[in-house]
């Protein structure tokens, strides 16, 4: 049987990663002596995440454009020239059957590159807005994955195939980890748990709001697990308290924290709200106003319109986050239909359809 070898890329924050490492081990479950390497951007987290998921990665010299006139956006014509002549390098010297891009600045170089040489590629596109990349890729893709409906005004619609985010298979045994998500951190279970998720690297406005409103949370007898992210564990790790309050930089075992969460404050990244959906608890979105296109309230938007999640916008924050959380925790029939709802938007078998997908090519 002939051994297959697949490049895979996507980076920048744990939203494109985690989808591209899901692809990758799906694959190797259906073809064990397959090979992989990842593509990613030099200086971004997929440098470390890839290695400790055990796959190779090598780097690439770029970045995006900011959106104002900086010495990085200078730069970007070499950088993009660079990496273009980078990719043509890794996909000559490797010979993928197929290129996988899952977003991010990397996948834009190497998937280009992968359609010039005749080489197949598929992309996965997370958002219900999708990104400038995968735009300008979808042209020339053979297939392009998606987790939300309706985007055939972006992309060729004959390419178009509706399979949801690929998202961490330990994720769908959650309901029977309780027990050892509460042992796993230490929490009391008599009592109720509030997950707070600013991503990977922090959510400036949500900690704003966990700083200003923690005494608030900790007298309505909840015990609280904040994830500020790295930027700003320094900021906060002194609200740290054993009995009440867990501030963490990042989360290793996402299945045991979903597992003891009882309520969620979350940013709206696509691959969040899939995850969301899987893990079925009652979630208030707090969707970052600075992203491209505001997708991640368009994210949101799509859960919170089938009534299986509360929406608040980060400029209604102070005047309705109080009595918004108050009733959510106080309200258990408000919780079990936020539940039910969001689970029945789950597409638990997301990773399974996009690697059939990716087989199709390689036949």
């Amino acid at each position: 049987m002939k051994k297959f070898k697949f490049i895979l890329s996507g980076g920048g924050t744990g939203g494109h990663i985690y989808p591209a490492i899901a692809i990758a081990d799906e694959l190797k479950l259906r073809f064990p002596d397959a090979e992989f390497l990842f593509v990613g951007a030099e200086d971004k987290m997929e440098m470390q995440k890839v290695p400790q998921a055990a796959y190779k990665i090598k780097g690439l010299w770029i970045a995006g454009l900011q959106r104002k006139l900086t010495f990085q956006n200078l730069m970007f014509p070499f950088k993009l020239m660079n990496s273009l002549w980078e990719s043509r390098k890794i996909l000559k010297q490797f010979k993928p059957d197929v290129v996988i891009g899952t977003g991010g600045f990397a996948s834009g170089p190497l998937l280009q590159m992968a359609n010039s040489l005749n080489i197949p590629t598929l992309i996965q596109e997370q958002n219900s807005y999708p990104g400038i990349t995968n735009k300008l890729l979808s042209k020339k893709a053979k297939v392009i994955c998606v987790a939300y409906e309706n985007l055939a005004r972006f992309f060729p619609k004959d390419k178009i195939v509706f399979t949801g985010n690929p998202v961490r298979q330990d994720l769908l045994e959650i309901d029977s980890k309780r027990n050892e998500a509460l042992k796993h951190f230490n929490l009391n279970p008599n009592k109720k748990t509030l997950l707070v998720l600013g991503g990977s690297l922090g959510a400036r406005r949500l900690n704003q709001l966990i700083e200003k409103e923690i005494y608030n949370l900790v007298s309505k007898d909840i015990q609280i697990i904040w994830q500020c992210g790295k930027l700003y564990y320094h900021n906060y790790n002194h609200f740290s308290d054993e009995e009440l309050v867990q501030v963490v930089a990042f989360i290793d075992r996402m299945d045991l924290v979903y597992a003891a969460a009882d309520f969620i404050i979350s940013r709206a990244g696509a691959s969040s709200v899939s995850e969301l959906c899987l893990v079925g608890k009652p979630v208030i979105f707090i969707p970052s106003p600075n992203v491209a296109e505001d997708h991640q309230t368009k994210n949101a938007k799509a859960i919170v319109d089938k009534k299986g999640a509360i929406i608040i916008k980060e400029s209604e924050l102070d005047s309705s986050f109080e009595s918004i959380f108050s009733n959510l925790i106080s309200n258990e029939n408000l919780q079990k239909e936020l539940s039910e709802n969001i689970k029945k938007l789950a597409k638990p078998n997301a990773t399974k359809e996009i690697v059939e997908q990716i087989i199709k090519l390689i036949k």
